[in-house]
């Protein structure tokens, strides 16, 4: 186990909501990833929200934290969902999540359906464009929005996409949500607005856009996602490279969609 206290400690955010950071820091995880901790005040279980990687130095003081009503997973990749299963078996709890083959001793999730446990309502938002199976998952308390977004929105940076078309629509859903909703993403710290900070997403993916495009215009319609990053991203360390090589190829589909290639 690491000496660092931020590995070691669950972190209160919110009455509601805590956060156990798992030591899996990275270019692609930030410090690592935030396993979410719900429950109600008063309430005698919680709900586990991203156990993250089999990594059994973080699972097991994630099951040190008391009684685990329900596993609820925002997606499919491992630094997510790979550590639910054992994790699940052990505190006892089922495991839920929109694509049916991560769920576990439950039905999958509904774009919309409200999931009552540990004391707590929440709603789960169909925010893909991550990944198809991204969701986001609302809860009030005590007059403030809470949304846990996954890798949709950071607490910094942006993330890499495989729709963009999905995406901006997701960030449609987001930039709709109260004045200081509270922001619980998979890396990275809470967000003080989420809403505005989804409207900050929405426009610098409009200024990559246009970026694209010129691109496409100095290096021709037939370029590589690879010569449109070496252009558009030449100020981006390059171990990011790869995964803006992924956002690269998904703006062409994009704009492929909209019928401007």
């Amino acid at each position: 186990m690491s000496g660092h206290p931020a590995y070691a400690q669950l972190r209160g955010v919110s009455p509601v909501a805590s956060v156990l950071l798992e030591e899996n820091a990275s270019t692609m995880t930030l410090e690592g990833t935030n396993s979410w901790v719900l429950r109600a005040p008063g309430a005698a279980s919680s709900i586990v929200v991203d156990p993250g990687h089999e990594d059994p130095a973080h699972l097991d003081r994630l099951a040190g934290f008391g009684d685990v009503e329900l596993v609820l997973l925002t997606h499919h990749h491992p630094d997510h969902a790979e550590g639910a299963p054992s994790f699940a078996e052990r505190v006892g709890a089922p495991v839920r999540a929109l694509d049916p083959a991560l769920c576990r001793g439950a039905g999958p999730l509904q774009p919309g359906e409200v999931v009552s446990a540990a004391g707590l309502d929440v709603q789960v938002l169909h925010t893909p464009g991550h990944t198809a199976d991204s969701v986001s998952l609302r809860l009030e308390h005590e007059g403030r929005t809470h949304v846990l977004t996954g890798d949709t929105v950071l607490g910094r940076g942006t993330t890499v996409l495989t729709d963009l078309g999905d995406y901006l629509r997701s960030l449609r859903t987001l930039v709709t949500l109260p004045e200081g909703t509270l922001g619980l993403p998979g890396h990275g710290p809470e967000l003080a607005d989420l809403a505005r900070t989804a409207r900050e997403y929405a426009e610098h993916r409009e200024q990559r856009l246009d970026q694209v495009r010129a691109a496409l215009r100095a290096l021709g319609p037939t370029a590589s996602p690879r010569q449109i990053v070496e252009l558009v991203y030449a100020d981006v360390d390059r171990a990011l490279w790869a995964p803006a090589e992924a956002s690269v190829l998904a703006q062409l589909q994009y704009l492929r969609s909209e019928g401007e290639l």
